[in-house]
């Protein structure tokens, strides 16, 4: 049991630590979009956070609610999968 909370813990400061570092780079999501490296990341975005538009609004920064399984955010490749609750989200 105490492995598993470990493991949330640690889940959970890892979100908040890409969250700041993604937002840190200045909000240029077109920039993030084109580097490689970089891959959609569903259901872990903070409230405000997001990187794009989904079927609820059109903007980033427009989520209304923590963990919402449609909004996204850039992170490093191979990252998502390893949060709790990421999905990878396919590109257009």
């Amino acid at each position: 049991m105490k492995n598993i909370n470990k493991k949330l813990a640690l889940a959970t400061a890892m979100t908040g630590v890409l969250a700041v570092g993604i937002a840190t780079v200045g909000g240029n999501q077109e920039a993030l979009a084109g580097k490689e490296g970089m891959e959609k990341c569903a259901g872990i975005v903070k409230a405000g956070q997001n990187d794009c538009g989904t079927s609820k609004h059109e903007c980033s920064g427009k989520a209304t609610v923590d963990s919402d399984k449609e909004e996204w955010i850039y992170v490093p490749i191979g990252t998502c999968e390893k949060i709790v609750g990421g999905t990878i989200k396919p590109s257009k």
